[in-house]
């Protein structure tokens, strides 16, 4: 073996080694596993190319690659979701191997927190994530994003601040899952009443079909409305389909199978007023890893 084979043999165990936390890093930056996964490919080529010799920690130079090129994509990707149809909700990912999806922890995964980071800078959003989910140290993340330690700590509570005013209160384990399941019961049957006790005061339901036949364009607001919502398509849209129970971002969800085929995924918000969003994704390009799954 040459010595340039041998290099890039051991380049690639060092990025293999790494590859699940960056793509946990790029998949909460930008909401897609395309998306997350172009940005782990162009950093392996970016690595590839690096003067490796000169680099004292790998780890530290791919987080960096990965983040920035995060940050540029995600910049790119809020102009194009300007023509998107519909409320643009984060593509689910399967956690039922990795429930931390490559972190130390599992913060920002579940959909509310990811809907909630969106309101953020994509600066903003790096440095919460890098400091949540995977713990780096301040001065650390100051090198990542290009800024000051005292910066990057603003940042951060900045982000936090945002979190706190829409995080809901936490739930006990197992709540969501139950309150998913009572919902499934009373949006087949159609009965609007019990589905009204099971939403909070203010419950949004968001659909993400980018203009998808039966797709929701636009958010339902409110107990009442949401509730006449589901009850007026409950005889038609059931009709035909099974359901089957996975997990996405650290929750469950309820994949419904027409002939074979995951035509949606519903996941619901939990707070102690009940539920407080219901989240329907029907855009075929974003249920790809869902089948799998079900599969």
């Amino acid at each position: 073996m040459s010595v340039e084979a041998e290099g890039l043999e051991v380049a690639a165990e060092v990025f293999a080694a790494q590859r699940r936390r960056l793509f946990g890093i790029a998949y909460r930056m930008v909401g897609t596993v395309a998306d997350a996964e172009d940005i782990v490919q162009e950093t392996w080529i970016r690595w590839q190319g690096a003067d490796r010799a000169s680099v004292k920690e790998p780890a530290a130079f791919l987080t960096t690659v990965a983040t920035r090129l995060s940050i540029n994509v995600l910049q790119s990707a809020r102009v194009k979701r300007e023509t998107y149809i519909g409320p643009w909700l984060p593509e689910p990912v399967n956690t039922d191997d990795d429930p931390a999806l490559g972190a130390e922890h599992a913060e920002a995964l579940q959909f509310a927190i990811l809907l909630t980071l969106e309101k953020l800078t994509p600066t903003e959003r790096a440095a919460y994530i890098l400091r949540e989910a995977f713990d780096y140290p301040y001065p650390r993340i100051a090198e990542i994003i290009s800024s000051s330690v005292v910066s990057a700590r603003q940042l951060v509570s900045r982000a936090r601040s945002h979190l706190a005013s829409d995080r809901q209160a936490a739930v006990e384990p197992g709540h969501e899952r139950r309150l998913l399941e009572a919902f499934l019961a009373a949006a087949q049957k159609g009965d609007a009443q019990e589905l009204e006790r099971l939403f909070a005061d203010d419950v949004v339901s968001y659909t993400d079909g980018n203009g998808v036949k039966l797709a929701a364009r636009i958010p339902v607001i409110g107990r009442g409305r949401v509730a006449k919502f589901v009850a007026a398509f409950a005889h038609h849209f059931w009709i035909g389909k099974s359901i089957g129970w996975v997990e996405v971002n650290g929750q469950p969800a309820a994949a419904l199978v027409q002939d074979g085929e995951v035509t949606t995924l519903v996941t619901v918000t939990a707070s102690a007023g009940g539920i407080a969003q219901l989240l329907w994704v029907m855009s075929p390009d974003k249920l790809g890893t869902v089948t799998a799954a079900v599969a």
